[in-house]
């Protein structure tokens, strides 16, 4: 399809009264194709409907230039109709009369036959025959919106432009119009844009969504493309497979944009020094897992405070991947991370640029469980074999699994079970990326069959009896690294008393939270709504509650983390090693040639042993063992591409160098 309208690099600058400016809009760069629906979706103030007036002709760009139809737009035409937040109804003409002035204008080549036929047509499409005389003092909010929404769509314009169209309607006539809407635009091939602040509404009608950032000189951060077939029924939409993961895409980036004025200004405050650490105030990234617990203990048992970090943030997240962002921008110090994302943004797994990140400490151990859904178990699927045969049993159906990140161990636990039983993890399953707190109503609403992830999920599934845990890491690989301490390099390098001080906190807090006499007070502090903000009921900190999981096979339900101990906080190159060449098994990221220079910066050894030293802690150490995994294979670290060669199932292996001293982005 041809383009229909573009808007080329469009700027909008409005004058202020005191003499001043205002940029509304910076470098506009849009392309749509004839018959295409867009929705334009961001926060109040982002210059949305300023965008929509200008492609309308109703106002004009301070730069650039809007192309409609191969023609420059310099003013209004009835080949762009537009909806508007308010009616703008003519208050002494009814609804029919409404309606029918546009028609008579702009379809005046009809018979009068004709055009009072889409007249009537109009009136009964929007359910208003019963108001077809009634003028629009003696309607309701809804219904003039009806009324204008029927006008616009009477003249059947080339391109329609609507602005919150359905904002003022209840939820069944909003449907109904939706769907007769979508319905119209197909039929005659209709080109639309729609501002909305609906993710729902957005992801319904659209073929493309454009997520605009927040002003002054707001850009288009992101647009998506809505893979979901056409036509569309709005009951149905929402058991698309990708319905969720686009739906969670939205919320994300416009959750990203509420955070980014806050973290702007935490940065412009600069590092405060004392008690000679050269940064006391730190943000520190974390999400609503179990696992959290030794970062919420710091914050509230005041081991933050105790090593001189005296204005700690902790950042809740929804999903890791605003973790990554914000480590990225520089938004955070230091992060709660799955114990592959340093080595994950270290390789160039996020938009391909190498972001050194280092750990110097292990937080937690174990934790995770692979949970396929209930209705498996009442098949008969109680082992990997039972799985597989089940897959092969229904080869025209998609299984979807998923996880919460391509660096987490979830994923790369899950992949390696899936493939240890002969089931590719690329071809005979789709495994996708959804936020933890989003994994359990996926599953009940079936749009996953299973996923791998860290509790209180698992257990939440198994107590809710919507699914069972057929595997949990115990079995897989017992003691392997979960979540980790996070810092950018370069912040290490910057800050080296204060990242001492953050390890020697944490470390702290993770004897704190491995004291079994401490358990019910971690449970408590972390059911708080700013930390996990669920009943204590799905933590558990030590040995299982059985009865929670009482089905009658072995599926035995673990939320057995383990946070300090001997060997438990080491960071470990060995295992660093096998995650890296797990991820480069699955072409999340090539295999680096350097790889011994990488895992030697990675690891930051040094740090932790300074740590525990000052701390009197002389049962860290870590003694090199082989990495024995379930399936009885044993991991090679004197040969890991040897190693990888002779893995069966895999994707197809990238080895590259990788260069690390990129430098640290500046936040605008």
């Amino acid at each position: 399809m041809s383009n229909f309208v573009e808007a080329n690099q469009i700027d909008k600058v409005f004058f202020l009264a005191d003499g001043g400016t205002y940029v509304a809009l910076k470098g506009i760069e849009l392309e749509i194709r004839k018959g295409e629906f867009i929705s334009l979706i961001g926060h109040s103030g982002c210059g949305k409907s300023t965008l929509l007036n200008m492609i309308a002709g109703l106002d004009s760009p301070t730069e650039g230039v809007v192309m409609v139809d191969d023609t420059p737009v310099k003013d209004p035409g009835p080949d762009r109709m537009v909806v508007f937040q308010n009616y703008s109804l003519l208050p002494w003409l009814t609804v029919r009369e409404n309606i029918t002035l546009a028609v008579n204008k702009v379809l005046a080549d009809l018979s009068k036959e004709e055009r009072q036929e889409v007249v009537e047509q109009h009136i009964d499409m929007v359910g208003l025959r019963h108001a077809a005389d009634k003028k629009p003092g003696q309607l309701s909010g809804g219904m003039k919106q009806r009324v204008a929404i029927a006008r616009a769509l009477a003249i059947r314009p080339k391109l329609l432009l609507l602005d919150e169209p359905f904002g003022a309607l209840d939820a069944l006539t909003r449907g109904g119009l939706q769907e007769k809407l979508m319905q119209i635009c197909q039929e005659n091939h209709l080109t639309a844009v729609m501002v909305t602040h609906d993710v729902d509404e957005a992801l319904l009608l659209s073929d493309r969504i454009v997520m605009l950032t927040n002003g002054p000189g707001s850009h288009i951060g992101q647009i998506l493309e809505v893979d979901i077939p056409r036509p569309r029924k709005r009951m149905e939409v929402v058991n698309h497979p990708s319905y969720y993961s686009m739906r969670s895409e939205i919320i994300y980036f416009l959750n990203q944009q509420k955070k980014v004025k806050k973290r702007q200004a935490a940065i412009k405050k600069g590092a405060i020094a004392r008690h000679g650490l050269e940064k006391i105030n730190l943000e520190i990234g974390f999400l609503p897992l179990t696992a959290c617990a030794p970062l919420a203990v710091a914050k509230e048992k005041g081991f933050f405070n105790k090593h001189g970090l005296e204005e700690v943030t902790l950042v809740r997240e929804a999903s890791w991947r605003g973790i990554t962002d914000d480590i990225a921008a520089g938004y955070l110090d230091a992060a709660q991370m799955p114990a592959g994302m340093p080595m994950w943004l270290t390789l160039g797994g996020m938009d391909n640029k190498s972001i050194p990140v280092v750990t110097s400490l292990t937080l937690s151990r174990n934790g995770n469980a692979i949970t396929i859904a209930k209705r498996f178990y009442d098949q008969g699927v109680y082992t990997l074999a039972d799985f597989k045969a089940a897959l092969k049993n229904s080869p025209q159906q998609r299984h979807t699994m998923g996880m919460v990140h391509p660096a987490s161990l979830h994923n790369l636990l899950l992949r390696y079970w899936l493939a240890s039983g002969g089931i590719d993890p690329d071809r005979d399953v789709n495994i996708t990326m959804i936020p933890p707190a989003q994994m359990i109503s996926n599953l009940e609403a079936g749009n996953i069959d299973g996923f791998c992830i860290g509790e209180p999920w698992n257990l939440r599934a198994a107590m809710a009896g919507i699914g069972f845990t057929v595997a949990t890491d115990l079995e897989i690989w017992e003691g392997h690294p979960g979540k980790v301490l996070g810092v950018r390099e370069d912040w290490a390098q910057a800050y080296p008393n204060t990242h001492v001080a953050l390890v020697k906190a944490l470390l702290e807090a993770c004897y704190y939270c491995a004291d079994e006499n401490n358990a019910q007070e971690v449970r408590q502090i972390l059911s708080q709504p700013k930390y996990l903000g669920t009943d204590q009921a799905y933590i558990n900190l030590g040995d299982p509650d059985l009865n929670s999981c009482s089905l009658d096979h072995p599926m035995r339900q673990y939320a057995h983390h383990q946070f300090a101990g001997v060997g438990i906080n080491r960071p470990s190159r060995t295992e660093q090693l096998w995650i890296m060449t797990q991820m480069a098994r699955w072409g999340h990221v090539p295999f680096p040639r350097n790889w011994v220079e990488i895992l030697e910066r990675l690891c930051r050894i040094i740090e932790f042993s300074t740590a525990a030293r000052e701390l009197g802690l002389l049962d860290v150490s870590y003694q090199r063992a082989p990495i024995r995994l379930f399936d009885g294979s044993v991991f090679n670290t004197d040969d890991p591409l040897g190693y990888l060669n002779s893995l069966e199932i895999k994707h197809e292996l990238y080895v590259a160098e990788i260069a690390l001293n990129n430098p640290r982005p500046k936040v605008a």
